[in-house]
C-alpha cells in the first residue's frame, strides 16, 4: 500500500456528517497529496440544515496528514445538477485528472490504487471517458483481466480526465438531432433500453430533471465515449434511505454492495464494449428486465389502474376549479 496518492481527490460533501465521516475515514487512510471539498449550500425551509452541512464541513476539513487543501463551500444552494456539475468544472480548473467521491460513498482503499494506475494507463486514450469503482455483475467475471469496458458510466466513485469533463453538456442541446440519427440506434439498439433511455433524456433536454448525471451519460455516450469498469466491486453505497436526495429506497438491491480487493491490476489489450456484460447490467441495475415480455405482463395491471386514478384525480381538478 502506497503512503501516500498522487492522484488529486474531489470530496463532494452536503448535509450528511455520518455518512461523511466514513468516506473521510477512507480518504485519510490513502493521504492524497491533494484534496478538493466542495459543498452545496443549505435550501430555504429545511430545518436543521445548516447545522448539518457546517457539521460535515468540519470533518472534511480535518485534514491530518500533509496535503494540499482547497474548499468551495457555498453560502447558498445551487441544487444537485448545477452545484455538483460547477464543482466538479472547478476540480478540473485545477487539475488534469482525479477521483471524484460522494458523501455516501465508501471505497476499498484498492478503488485509489485502480483509479490513479488507469488514469495514467488511458490517459491520451479518447476512447475512455471515464473509470468507474462500481460493479453489478453480482460476481461474474468479464473477461481475463481485471477491468472491462462498458458504456455505463456508474458514478459511485469514479475518476477521468479534464478531457473528457470537457464533452460534460448539462442542457444536452445535441439530443434532439442525435435521437433521430443512425447513431443513436446503432449506440441503443435493444428497444426496450432504447426507450427507456428515451424518456430519460427527453426530460433531462426538457430542463424537468435536476440531475448532472444524466446528462454526463449522454455527453459521454454522444462522444462514443467508454467506461473502464472493475471485475470487482470497490465502492459500496451506504447512502440509501429517506435523507438521500435520489436513493431513496433502503431495499433497494444496490444499496452497500461489499467491497472486494482487485489486486495486482491486469490491462485489457483490446479497448472495446462489453456487450453481454451491459445487457445485464441494464437487465438488473435498472431494471430493465421488468420491461421486457413476458415480465412486463406482470405489471400490466398496475399501470393499468395507476393510470385511471391519474386520469381520475385530473377529472376531480378539473371539475372543482368549475365550481
Amino acid at each position: 500500500m502506497k503512503n501516500s496518492l498522487k492522484t488529486a481527490v474531489l470530496f463532494l460533501l452536503f448535509n450528511r456528517p455520518d455518512t461523511t465521516t466514513h468516506v473521510f475515514e477512507k480518504i485519510r487512510q490513502i493521504k492524497p497529496q491533494r484534496l478538493y471539498l466542495a459543498s452545496d449550500g443549505p435550501r430555504e425551509g429545511y430545518d436543521g440544515e445548516i447545522e448539518k452541512i457546517t457539521k460535515a464541513r468540519e470533518i472534511a476539513t480535518k485534514v491530518d496528514w500533509p496535503c494540499e487543501v482547497k474548499t468551495l463551500f457555498r453560502d447558498k444552494n445551487l441544487g444537485c445538477k448545477s452545484g455538483v456539475s460547477t464543482a466538479i468544472t472547478w476540480f478540473f480548473e485545477h487539475e488534469e485528472q482525479g477521483i471524484i467521491l460522494e458523501d455516501d460513498c465508501v471505497p476499498h482503499l484498492d478503488f485509489f490504487i485502480f483509479c490513479e494506475n488507469l488514469l495514467e494507463h488511458h490517459a491520451k486514450d479518447k476512447r475512455v471517458s471515464i473509470i468507474s469503482g462500481n460493479n453489478f455483475q453480482n460476481g461474474q467475471w468479464r473477461g481475463d483481466t481485471s477491468y472491462y469496458f462498458s458504456k455505463y458510466n456508474h458514478i459511485w466513485g469514479w475518476a477521468t480526465w479534464r478531457r473528457a469533463w470537457n464533452d460534460y453538456q448539462g442542457d444536452i442541446k445535441f439530443w434532439p438531432r442525435w435521437k433521430n440519427s443512425k447513431n443513436w440506434l446503432s449506440h441503443t439498439p435493444d428497444k426496450v433500453e432504447r426507450k427507456y433511455w428515451q424518456k430519460i433524456f427527453d426530460y433531462v433536454y426538457a430542463g424537468q430533471m435536476d440531475s448532472w448525471a444524466y446528462p454526463w451519460t449522454a455527453s459521454i455516450w454522444y462522444k462514443g465515449g467508454l467506461t473502464a469498469t472493475p471485475n470487482v466491486n470497490l465502492v459500496s453505497n451506504i447512502g440509501f434511505g429517506k435523507d438521500a436526495t435520489h436513493t431513496i429506497s433502503e431495499n433497494d438491491k444496490n444499496a452497500n454492495v461489499p467491497t472486494q480487493e482487485i489486486g495486482e491490476i491486469i490491462y485489457p489489450v483490446e479497448i472495446k464494449q462489453d456487450i453481454r456484460a451491459d445487457r445485464y447490467n441494464f437487465d438488473n441495475f435498472f431494471d430493465g428486465l421488468n420491461k421486457r415480455f413476458p415480465h412486463n405482463l406482470f405489471r400490466l395491471p398496475k399501470r393499468i389502474i395507476k393510470y385511471f386514478l391519474k386520469n381520475f384525480r385530473n377529472l376531480k381538478e378539473i371539475k372543482n376549479k368549475k365550481l
